[in-house]
């Protein structure tokens, strides 16, 4: 199973690939698809949906997880988040991938076993569970490896909750 993991953004889009390779979880790849202010709004989500596109196309994951939209108290910048989101979303739509969110404290519960968990207790746990030399940087990528975690580890608990109620 190959996981492509998104923390979707206008300015930084966080990604990591993860794959169960033996019955370990282990990164395949990881980084931020940044875009610049000066850049016109259509311009920013095209760069978002082509790197995305490349991403799935030279990983060929079974999944994409997403980071769950935050409301805050700037509107504006949950709705950038959004259009990220929706650029992400037409990628995977494109290739019949499934897309799975989790909100942020589902996927710092699953890696840190708290939902309060601070962003460096997250990359450093990203860091132990992928077995990395070093927390991956920026905040955004090792968000990213940590929404792909979550779902490597929830997929087969969701496929066994799936097939045991169409038994039922």
């Amino acid at each position: 199973m190959i996981v492509l993991g998104i923390d979707p953004g206008l300015a930084n889009t966080g990604f990591g690939v993860v794959a169960r390779r033996r019955g370990r979880l282990v990164a395949l790849d990881g980084g931020v698809i940044t875009t610049a202010s000066a850049m016109a709004g259509e311009l920013r989500l095209k760069r978002i949906f082509d790197a995305v596109t490349e991403l799935i196309a030279s990983h060929e994951p079974d999944a994409v997880a997403l980071e769950n939209l935050y409301f805050g108290a700037n509107v504006g910048s949950a709705m950038a988040v959004g259009q990220a989101r929706g650029v992400v979303l037409l990628a995977a739509g494109q290739r019949g991938l499934g897309c799975h969110d989790y909100t942020p404290q589902q996927v710092k519960s699953a890696v840190c076993g708290s939902g309060r968990a601070a962003k460096d207790q997250v990359a450093r746990m990203v860091q132990t569970l992928l077995s990395l030399p070093e927390p991956p940087r920026p905040d955004h990528a090792a968000d990213a490896l940590a929404v792909a975690l979550c779902h490597a580890n929830h997929a087969p608990l969701q496929r066994a909750a799936a097939l045991a109620g169409a038994s039922a």
